[in-house]
């Protein structure tokens, strides 16, 4: 019982990490453009850090929008694809996971 219970749940968290990108994509690209900062940085000291503004350029970027991502923080450069790289790692991890569990199950 616990292996199919278990299993479930690792299909459950592969489904929402699959879906990810595309509710990102789905969302409009200035979706977080407007707003109040929750960077402490900004809200304690009214300095931008360099993370400041990452979260919009990634936004701008998955919609291809670089012009303006490069605006909001020239880092998405180096932020997505390591944000890729964690999406595929972990999805992968996860599907072993699940195929495993699977294998284990019809024993």
């Amino acid at each position: 019982m616990f292996f199919k219970l278990n299993g479930m749940v690792n299909s459950i968290k592969l489904l929402i990490w699959l879906a990810i990108p595309f509710f990102l994509w789905y969302l409009p690209a200035t979706f977080f453009d407007d707003g109040q900062s929750f960077c402490p940085s900004i809200i304690l000291l009214d300095i931008e850090c360099l993370g400041c503004g990452i979260t919009r350029s990634i936004q701008h970027a998955v919609h291809f929008d670089f012009e303006t991502a490069w605006k909001f923080n020239w880092l998405f450069v180096i932020v997505l694809p390591i944000l890729f790289y964690i999406w595929v790692k972990t999805s992968v991890s996860l599907f072993k996971q699940l195929k495993i569990e699977k294998k284990d199950s019809d024993i």
